[in-house]
């Protein structure tokens, strides 16, 4: 059995790289591993923002997120079957370096960030150019 890591952050493109990830493996016997990541914004933008709450956790909210996305899209049970993995990094390169030692890498064509009118998301063109193993890159 291996393993199939596939990027969800929530997007509609990124749920149907979830669903085609889960779909994938039902036939290859893999796992799934959803990946969400986070990121503290740049410094010069830090230092324009105001404070932020004592209790602010963005671990812990991209948790919930990776959490209620897995379960919208996929049930209770289903959800349940999936590893969720949140790391704090640059989305990208989170999902290469979940990708080693995977069998296969699932992007969706674009998530929230980027211009509508490219084909490629800067994530998933990066996955593309720089896994350790294949990629699938699903699309609309």
């Amino acid at each position: 059995m291996g393993r199939i890591v596939v990027g969800v952050d929530g997007s509609e493109s990124s749920v149907k790289a979830l669903h085609w990830a889960v779909r994938q493996a039902e036939l290859t016997g893999d796992t799934v591993e959803a990946v969400n990541s986070w990121e503290y914004p740049a410094t010069s933008w830090a230092s324009m923002m105001p404070g932020m709450p004592e209790d602010f956790d963005p671990q812990a909210l991209a948790t919930v997120a990776l959490t209620e996305t897995l379960e919208e899209a996929l049930g209770a049970e289903g959800a349940a079957a999936v590893s969720k993995i949140v790391v704090i990094g640059n989305p990208a390169q989170s999902l290469l370096d979940r990708a080693e030692g995977a069998s296969l890498l699932v992007v969706g064509a674009r998530g929230y960030s980027g211009l509508k009118a490219t084909l490629l998301g800067s994530v998933s063109l990066h996955v593309t150019q720089h896994a350790p193993c294949p990629v699938t890159v699903v699309r609309g």
